[in-house]
């Protein structure tokens, strides 16, 4: 694949891991494992999906009998051993249990089990992310942005998100959180902690398809700011014009990326 096929690989794995963690709550908490976002996250992994008795597993698909193996359940365990092994260990059969050393590795896992819940999903995130190059050259970003700016032009809305996802992406920028939240307008900032804990949002790009408008804002956002979240709402309502507009948006990202900003990187 190339670059920028990577790189919307790696943003849905992100997305995908993201659905998965919600779905396995806080350690010590019940849970529901969201199996469906799993098994599309595990189809980005080394892992082979493999029906062993009533379990549904993913190995890691290696010469030699001893595998990482992944068993999708809620406590989503991580074990390196055997298939058969696991199997004995998490649906034992009658004449298997009847046996005292059987017994003690169906009560006792912790020789072979390496990780479960969000260390496991961590695993297999990072096993998913290490399949792809996500090196790139400067004139990918710059087609990027004249992908960007081509869109914009043309008003194809889909191109124009797609092209700011992956500028995203490539920053380190995130939607923000609350109260950062807007129903009007979709926003990627960079986030960070200020002196007091509380987050900092900016720069940021702030996106509203039903107008529409695109523009970049090189401010920062103070969540315990009253002034400045009043003022970050009225750059994502329309009611205060952003600095940089339309086009223009593209080549400050680009910008922002080769550490080519005014004020320097």
């Amino acid at each position: 694949m190339g670059f920028r096929e990577n790189l919307r690989t790696k943003i849905r794995i992100e997305r995908l891991a993201d659905r998965v963690r919600r779905s396995l709550g806080p350690d010590g908490s019940p849970s529901r494992l969201d199996r469906e976002a799993l098994r599309e996250l595990l189809a980005l992994s080394p892992f082979l999906p493999q029906r062993v008795r009533d379990l549904e597993l993913f190995v890691e698909d290696t010469p030699g009998p001893v595998k990482t193996i992944v068993v999708l359940d809620n406590e989503l365990p991580i074990y390196r051993t055997t298939v058969a092994d696991v199997a004995l260990r998490k649906s034992p059969e009658v004449a298997e249990m009847v046996r005292p050393r059987n017994i003690v590795r169906i009560l006792r896992d912790g020789d072979v089990k390496r990780s479960r819940k969000h260390d496991s999903l961590e695993a297999i995130r990072a096993a998913c992310l290490a399949r792809l190059d996500l090196s790139w050259r400067r004139e990918d970003i710059e087609d990027l942005r004249r992908d960007g700016i081509a869109s914009w032009e043309g008003r194809y809305l889909p191109g124009v998100e797609e092209a700011l996802a992956l500028f995203a992406e490539l920053l380190g920028w995130k939607t923000p959180p609350d109260p950062f939240r807007s129903p009007q307008a979709e926003v990627f900032a960079r986030l960070r902690l200020g002196a007091a804990g509380e987050t900092v949002l900016g720069p940021a790009v702030f996106f509203v398809p039903d107008r529409p408008a695109l523009g970049f804002v090189a401010e920062d956002f103070a969540a315990g700011d009253p002034a400045a979240l009043e003022r970050y709402r009225a750059f994502a309502e329309g009611r205060l014009a952003a600095p940089i507009q339309g086009e223009a948006v593209f080549a400050r990202l680009q910008d922002e990326l080769f550490g080519e900003r005014p004020g320097g990187p």
